[in-house]
């Protein structure tokens, strides 16, 4: 049954509410409430053989899967791809899809894995082993520069043993490989091979919704794959995403019956919304994270990048600009994660503290452009951080824009300090995986600029020993040790754990519920 009144969601004064977090907030907040034309449509709202919902974010990157990073993206991909297991969207637990089961183990170092028979492309043609090796050997190749290797370190080779057997070698014993899989969705060689970029922008995947169209700030089109032979076949013939980055907007769009579903739900609308639909605020490990430009001074002293965590009032930007939607980091991890550890050091709000470390790095009289998204919770939080950071005696300029343009800053090294969204639980929920995201690989090297550094080495080898003990309590013990190393140096850190606010017409949508990572899932998902 759905929640009719949205955890986490409190009223609040607007007055209150307004005046701390800016006159933008009074357009959102007005502007939704105006609603949109009546719909047209059946009594749940449009053809009952179509989904439409409201998405928040951009369509930042391409759609291949080696490389998609953007929220968007690969959710998308989530309806078009399959890997040979997939993560259940809303437990995030792994579950075989082109394969039969999970990997078998044929020794410490071996797997095997068999494919479902009669699993297509959306092009007609089979998915074969062939396939499945050249999935994993395009991401594991360098020249590709794939998101996804850093979870592989440990994969040496995949062989196609026949058609449909495929067998994995890997360098070293780990023990979470049935579940890794996941990482890498299949594509079809002879396609990919043909037209790289023209599969980017129109992926072909085996799942059960094939990608019609994307038109970048506008919509994602899909239909239907009749010749789907897996557990999420679809339900509707059907489904277009409209890109709606304007929070009120999207409210109207739902009100008004032009879609069902929306994410990234306005908190100062959500309780109002809950009167007549659907509305949940379910804990997530998405982040809202500070990164600093670690080769460039004062941020390569990590007490100013701890007084910068000490300045912000975070119970203030919870329950003033989110409205209680989420929870201080206590740790890499949120409190609800099955593997929660409490970092050695947690970043209370202490603004005496925050000034004397600054006084302690020479860096008093600090100024700084601080780089935020033009995600509209980000930038409802975004002039309470300023604030903060003022508080303590650091002139902050805020320069607030869409995603790619300040990632482009970012990449080209042209950054002090970023605070921005992040979630790779989209991706996998253990730990290993949920560390290596942002501590191995692209982030380090290219963004925060810690590659190198004796910390950086420490993080990375204590993930390396992680991974190669087949001891779970030994584990645990080191990830929590790379963790206290990361709470310590915070040269990219979370200021909380975000609870992700949706709201759908649930008489229209059986089986949908909101999820626990950044994104909507329609799969197995119909209407009414």
């Amino acid at each position: 049954m759905s929640q009719r009144t949205p955890a986490g969601l409190r009223r609040r004064s607007l007055l209150r509410y307004t005046g701390a977090a800016g006159t933008a907030i009074i357009l959102t907040g007005g502007l939704a409430a105006c609603g949109g034309p009546a719909s047209t449509g059946s009594a749940n709202g449009s053809d009952s053989s179509t989904i439409e919902a409201g998405i928040s974010y951009a369509l930042s990157t391409g759609f291949d899967p080696m490389t998609a990073s953007g929220a968007t993206p690969v959710a998308a991909n989530t309806h078009v791809f399959e890997g040979l297991a997939d993560l259940d969207p809303a437990t995030l637990v792994a579950r075989p899809a082109l394969a039969t089961a999970l990997p078998t183990r044929v020794d410490d170092t071996t797997y095997r894995t068999t494919l479902r028979a009669g699993a297509t492309f959306h092009d007609g043609s089979p998915v074969t082993s062939e396939d499945v090796v050249f999935s994993f050997e395009r991401i594991l190749n360098p020249k590709n520069a794939s998101l996804m290797a850093q979870f592989l370190p440990f994969l040496d080779t995949v062989k196609a043993v026949d058609a449909s057997t495929v067998e994995f070698k890997l360098k070293y014993a780990f023990d979470l490989f049935p579940s890794r899989v996941t990482v890498a969705k299949i594509v079809p060689r002879k396609l990919v091979e043909a037209d790289p970029k023209g599969f980017d922008a129109k992926p072909v995947g085996s799942g059960p919704y094939r990608l019609v169209s994307a038109t970048k700030e506008d919509k994602i089109v899909f239909e239907a794959y009749d010749k789907y032979n897996g557990r999420n076949k679809a339900k509707v013939k059907k489904m277009t995403w409209r890109l709606i980055s304007d929070p009120a907007a999207r409210v109207s769009a739902l009100e008004s019956g032009r879609v069902q579903a929306i994410e990234d739900v306005p908190y100062i609308d959500a309780e109002r919304l809950s009167e007549k639909t659907a509305v949940d605020s379910v804990q997530s490990f998405g982040q809202l994270f500070m990164m600093f430009n670690t080769q460039q001074k004062p941020f390569d002293d990590k007490r100013v990048r701890q007084a910068l965590h000490y300045a912000l009032n975070v119970p203030k930007i919870i329950d003033t600009a989110m409205m209680g939607n989420g929870s201080a980091a206590q740790g890499y991890l949120q409190t609800t994660h099955p593997d929660f550890h409490k970092a050695s050091t947690v970043y209370t709000y202490d603004p005496a503290k925050a000034k004397k470390l600054l006084a302690e790095a020479g860096a008093n009289n600090l100024s700084l452009e601080l780089l935020t998204t033009d995600v509209g919770w980000v930038k409802d939080v975004a002039p309470l951080i300023k604030e903060s950071l003022d508080a303590v005696g650091v002139k902050t300029t805020l320069n607030i824009n869409q995603s790619a343009a300040q990632y482009a800053k970012v990449d080209q090294g042209r950054f002090q300090v970023l605070v921005a969204p992040g979630d790779p639980s989209v991706f996998g929920n253990d730990v290993d995986l949920l560390m290596r995201w942002f501590y191995d690989g692209t982030w380090p090297t290219k963004r925060f600029r810690w590659d190198g550094t004796a910390a950086d080495k420490k993080v990375r080898g204590l993930l390396d020993q992680a991974a190669r003990s087949s001891d779970e309590a030994e584990r645990k013990r080191l990830w929590g040790e790379a963790a206290d190393v990361i709470a310590d140096e915070a040269p990219l850190y979370p200021i909380l754990h975000r609870k992700l606010p949706t709201a759908w017409n649930d008489k229209a949508l059986p089986g949908f519920g909101p999820l626990p990572t950044t994104g909507m899932s329609f799969l197995n998902v119909g209407r009414s």
